[in-house]
């Protein structure tokens, strides 16, 4: 989510970070477990917004680099911390505890990827008290507070971030924790800086279906509807961020009651990613294929 403030540990590769993780996510395939726990009834983020944003978020948060434009991530595999992220836990540390808290941030991240939110935050907020100025361990704690629900803990730590890291990249994030908590007019303020913000194409996807969704879940379909065809939806080499609002989109139509527009949707996104979360399903019931 600034999360693109942050680096990854693997190598880069456009369109795939909602792949890297967890295919995109809607209402009928939430998981059970620690990220879910807490959240409100009617809110039903899954429906709009995929952990892919997220999970890229948390890999940069311990592996920031040195470039200025944001890119996805695939998931970490054993990947040494960036010298710039150890260089900067390092500092935060102290010469006594840099390498133990390097050490246990790695820890953290790993908790973090295989969804033990709870692992994560233990490990987070004992590396606070070491660390408490640094950047890396505080978006990451951010990020799980997140995934856990905690969603006024998750806004205030990632706007400290953004605000220390001097980007909006997390807005996505934030607007949807606002989003949790009824604060539409918030989401709608952080849509308005996003899409000012200079931010790259897939955090400005993001925060689109985040708004989206909020317009959704107060009644105005017609306008979240039109909010996402604004968006980059005729492309010629769709990258993820692209099948995630084509799918968000599609959704919109079905439950618009407009099912030639969803099922075209749906085929076209299932033609290239047959796997991307239960699109497949879905054109199946519109009577797609």
């Amino acid at each position: 989510m600034a999360r693109r403030g942050a680096r990854n540990l693997d190598e880069p590769k456009p369109g795939s970070a909602a792949a890297a993780f967890r295919k995109a996510a809607d209402a009928k395939n939430t998981p059970s477990g620690d990220r879910d726990r807490g959240r409100p009834a009617p809110y039903q983020a899954d429906e709009w917004v995929d952990a892919g944003p997220v999970r890229r978020a948390a890999s940069k948060a311990i592996g920031r680099g040195s470039e200025a434009a944001p890119a996805p991530a695939r998931r970490q595999r054993g990947r040494a911390m960036s010298e710039d992220v150890a260089a900067e836990v390092g500092e935060a540390a102290g010469p006594a505890w840099a390498g133990r808290v390097k050490e246990r941030l790695a820890e953290a991240a790993k908790a973090y990827e295989a969804e033990r939110f709870r692992d994560a935050k233990r490990i987070l907020e004992g590396l606070l008290e070491r660390a408490p100025g640094s950047l890396a361990v505080r978006e990451l704690y951010g990020l799980t507070l997140y995934r856990l629900g905690k969603w006024r803990e998750a806004i205030r730590e990632l706007g400290a971030v953004e605000i220390l890291s001097g980007t909006v990249d997390h807005h996505p994030v934030i607007a949807d924790a606002h989003r949790a908590l009824g604060h539409a007019g918030e989401v709608t303020r952080l849509w308005d800086e996003l899409r000012r913000g200079g931010a790259g194409v897939d955090v400005v996807i993001e925060g689109r279906i985040v708004t989206a969704g909020a317009l959704a879940d107060a009644g105005q379909v017609g306008e979240a509807i039109r909010l996402l065809e604004q968006g980059p939806v005729n492309v010629r080499r769709p990258q993820d961020h692209h099948l995630r609002l084509w799918y968000a989109l599609a959704a919109l139509y079905e439950r618009a009651g407009d099912p030639v527009r969803a099922r075209g949707l749906f085929d076209r996104l299932v033609s290239l990613a047959p796997e991307f979360a239960d699109a497949a399903d879905r054109l199946s019931s519109l009577g797609g294929r």
